[in-house]
């Protein structure tokens, strides 16, 4: 091929010097593989190991899979740790059907860098719902609906006291080892079980054997104590625990009451559950 020349002007002086000669090489001159070739030494560019196999050939395999089913073993480890904090708190007389599940976010965090105390009486609010809605369903479906809507006779919660045993931070981590696997630090989001029990008013048996006025009912008719306690999955611990007293409250004449021996029954077979 022809060579370019090209002229260079340098002060007063002209001077010509060679251009650069391009050089080509003929297809021919290119070695290329056979695709068969290809598969039977992968590539390590998972695409072109993918473009290069015939239909039929068995290609290599990614070079990003994981060696470990890692998320397998923390789902495991996840929830062999909740079903064995669901079974200390079982056999404390917590009922399961208050189970609730509480996520600890970034945001229940104070200037303490742990979960912030007031957070805690709505952990147990939440709970204390799910356990409202047991006793209502085990009377029917139309009554969980209306304690809930605080229509006709249902709950109010006259005070409550909460005791905080451990801090809990987001996200709280712990080391599991499992046989099949390597030692996992595991996050966990679902971090806080709460659950609830009840127990009767205190009260003496000459008391309970004593007339009722309906007009002033004694108190172990019109309230009761629910207890609760928040299980950290992490800690594997009580990290807090609270009383609560709970009140019947006839919401269409917005005033305490005895609520009949109904509504007792479906709280108190759930008391017996949890002695």
């Amino acid at each position: 091929m022809q060579s370019f020349r090209r002229v260079l002007a340098t002060g007063s002086r002209m001077r010509t010097v060679p251009a650069f000669t391009p050089h080509f090489r003929s297809l021919s001159s290119i070695k290329v593989r056979p695709c068969h070739m290809s598969c039977k030494r992968p590539s390590r560019d998972p695409l072109v190991a993918h473009t290069t196999c015939p239909p039929g050939a068995v290609g290599p395999a990614s070079p990003d899979a994981p060696e470990d089913d890692t998320f397998a073993a923390e789902a495991d480890a996840l929830q062999a740790v909740a079903r064995e904090a669901k079974a200390k708190l079982a056999a404390k007389g917590y009922d399961a059907a208050s189970f609730w599940e509480q996520p600890i976010v970034w945001g229940d965090h104070d200037a303490f860098q742990h979960v912030n105390n007031v957070r805690y009486v709505r952990f147990f609010e939440s709970g204390r719902m799910k356990w409202i809605t047991a006793v209502g369903n085990s009377i029917g479906a139309e009554r969980a609906n209306m304690m809930l809507s605080a229509k006709g006779i249902s709950f109010i919660l006259k005070s409550i006291d909460v005791k905080f045993r451990r801090p809990v931070r987001y996200p709280d981590t712990v080391r599991i080892s499992s046989p099949h696997h390597a030692t996992l630090l595991i996050r966990f989001r679902l971090q806080l079980l709460i659950a609830h029990k009840a127990s009767p008013w205190p009260h003496t048996a000459a008391e309970a054997q004593a007339p009722i006025n309906p007009a002033n009912p004694p108190l172990y008719r019109t309230q009761f104590l629910l207890h609760a306690k928040a299980w950290s999955y992490a800690q594997n611990a009580v990290v807090a625990d609270s009383t609560s007293v709970i009140t019947w409250y006839d919401y269409d004449n917005l005033k305490k009451c005895d609520p009949g021996d109904e509504l007792w029954a479906a709280v108190l077979e759930r008391t017996q559950r949890g002695e």
